[in-house]
């Protein structure tokens, strides 16, 4: 008999109203993401897509509705359970987040800290890692494909790199779940794909939930197992790249695409932008 498997995250009913705004950032989401899911959530500025990302963080309350990771309601977390419910939960934006100065290892190493307590946590903010930890990162960094980069300072890396080394930092926190907000929008198109061909081997590989914020849905349809599509803070698609037809991203962005001399991906782009 198979065991049942929760949702890593579901959205019930969700909404959040911010004070002195008269239309709801966002309202009555509902949806449920399978773990080790790549999820990509696509629409112009303003759609809702980061407030949805600080909803999931717990950055921000929510006005209504309910967010469960896994069977665990998330605004019921207090103290040390929603300290460990943040170490299971990594974030990755478009600022890197970096300490330039240091190696890339040890960058990697810091992600390690909510994952240690005692003495070993007081060890590794004085710098000393023990053997086992640093195994850890070595693994984190082959996983972003740059093992061979370990010992280099991280601010001799192109944006990219250093976009990888933030994920490989994420990996070294162990989370169940990677909350990413506009991870490639600072780079340009060939390190952009490298960064999301990364997330998309952390999804498959490593079996993480990804929830990624995009503004180019060439990447979303590329490298996305399915697709949310927001507008105006509503839900209205949810399905995968194959299904995400002119209709569909008429009713999402407003407008129909097709311009000579441009391809629908660098229009696209221009209006989750606009």
């Amino acid at each position: 008999m198979v065991a049942d498997r929760s949702p890593a995250v579901t959205l019930d009913a969700v909404a959040k109203v911010f004070p002195g705004k008269a239309a709801p950032a966002l309202a009555d989401l509902c949806a449920t993401i399978e773990p080790g899911q790549f999820v990509a959530v696509i629409g112009k500025s303003g759609a809702g897509k980061t407030t949805l990302l600080r909803c999931l963080s717990r950055a921000v309350p929510v006005t209504s509705g309910t967010i469960r990771f896994d069977r665990t309601d998330l605004a019921k977390l207090r103290g040390a359970a929603l300290r460990a419910h943040r170490a299971r939960v990594g974030m990755i934006y478009q600022q890197f987040n970096l300490v330039r100065r240091l190696a890339v290892i040890d960058n990697v190493l810091i992600g390690r800290l909510a994952r240690l307590r005692g003495w070993a946590r007081w060890a590794a903010l004085a710098h000393r890692f023990d053997a086992k930890q640093r195994a850890i990162a070595f693994r984190c960094l082959d996983h972003v494909g740059l093992l061979d980069r370990v010992w280099q300072r991280t601010d001799t890396l192109s944006g990219g790199e250093q976009q990888r080394v933030a994920i490989a930092k994420i990996l070294a926190q162990e989370p169940t779940v990677v909350l990413a907000d506009e991870p490639v929008a600072s780079l340009d198109l060939s390190n952009g794909r490298l960064v999301m061909q990364t997330l998309r081997r952390v999804a498959s590989a490593v079996g993480i939930t990804v929830v990624a914020t995009l503004h180019h849905v060439d990447h979303a349809r590329n490298y996305a197992d399915r697709i949310l599509g927001l507008k105006a803070g509503r839900l209205v698609f949810d399905g995968p790249a194959s299904q995400l037809t002119d209709a569909a991203l008429f009713e999402i962005f407003g407008e129909f695409l097709t311009e000579p001399g441009r391809s629908e991906g660098e229009r696209l782009g221009e209006l989750a932008a606009s």
